[in-house]
């Protein structure tokens, strides 16, 4: 998707915003999972998720085009739209976000206090999605998407600092969402000519992502059953899977019971806070983890981002 030198440029300028996050092996999780593992702490950025880098080049992309004076409209579940609301702030636009009802109060609240406006509509992300479609044309606004190659390229930032650190990593676990993530760890893995593995992985409630690269084509799913929200994704971007089919060595999905414990597991070992999302690739090396004994394994935690109230009922063991 992009050279060596557009990727590097655009981590410049991410950089200007969000320091390089660390990528920490912890002793401690090793023994509790019998592997040698490396977290991509990307929960420690000041949003508390690895979004902040997309919304930044996007907004520098929309910048440089003449109709963003009525400002810009996303759905997201709280990442992405916390994204775009900081960067909007920073370039000086106005920005109107969509969730569904039932969203996480907290990532509602943060995003208000960025200077966004939240709506509220539909039950889940696809919904809320369609109604801000429809929303960004009669407001004559920009419609941001959930997927699109500038917010690929500000997140690949994450992977540059990955592979930069930690060498000769063999398997690398990421979340999959609407795609950004693992698409830009691609992108970075082949611009810089490695052969670390990169596998996605999924909520297994919440599996569309998973059955389309089974398929080699886009499938769509009725619901998307999981409480782990950035992986709740039930109608993939056909590009996204048109990337993770040549460039994936595999998606796997796991259950919330997993991912539940590798929330808890994450507080145990490292007294680091993941979100759902941003556990299930220890939940997924684990699942796997006869597969990847002997292996450098490097663990995406893309986020942090989870109501204290429904943090306390996980830690507590009870999930729902």
């Amino acid at each position: 998707m992009f050279s060596l030198t557009e990727l590097r440029d655009a981590a410049a300028f991410v950089h200007n915003f969000v320091a390089p996050t660390p990528t920490i092996h912890w002793p401690l999780l090793d023994r509790a999972t019998g592997l040698s593992l490396y977290v991509k702490h990307e929960n420690h950025t000041r949003l508390g998720a690895f979004k902040i880098r997309g919304g930044l080049t996007f907004c520098r992309y929309l910048g440089r085009l003449p109709d963003t004076a009525r400002g810009i409209v996303s759905a997201t579940r709280g990442n992405h739209g916390q994204s775009l609301a900081h960067a909007a702030s920073r370039f000086g636009m106005a920005a109107t976000i969509v969730v569904p009802h039932g969203n996480s109060v907290e990532k509602n609240a943060a995003m208000r206090a960025w200077g966004a406006e939240v709506i509220e509509h539909g039950d889940d992300f696809q919904a809320a999605a369609e109604f801000a479609h429809s929303y960004a044309a009669s407001e004559g606004a920009v419609m941001v998407p959930p997927f699109h190659p500038e917010l690929v390229r500000g997140v690949a930032s994450y992977g540059l600092e990955l592979f930069d650190d930690i060498k000769g990593l063999d398997r690398v676990y990421v979340p999959v969402g609407m795609g950004s993530g693992i698409c830009s760890l691609i992108a970075v893995r082949d611009a810089l000519g490695l052969d670390t593995e990169i596998v996605g992985v999924v909520a297994c409630g919440a599996d569309a992502v998973r059955q389309s690269f089974l398929a080699g084509k886009v499938i769509n799913t009725a619901v998307a059953d999981t409480f782990a929200d950035g992986v709740a994704c039930r109608s993939p971007d056909p590009r996204v899977i048109e990337i993770i089919t040549k460039g994936a060595a595999d998606i796997v999905a796991v259950s919330d019971d997993q991912i539940a414990d590798a929330m808890r597991l994450y507080f145990s070992c490292c007294h680091t806070l993941a979100e759902g999302a941003g556990a299930v690739p220890l939940a997924a090396a684990i699942a796997e983890r006869d597969r990847n004994i002997g292996k450098k394994v490097a663990l995406v935690l893309t986020g942090a981002n989870i109501d204290r109230a429904d943090f306390a009922r996980i830690l507590s063991g009870d999930e729902r």
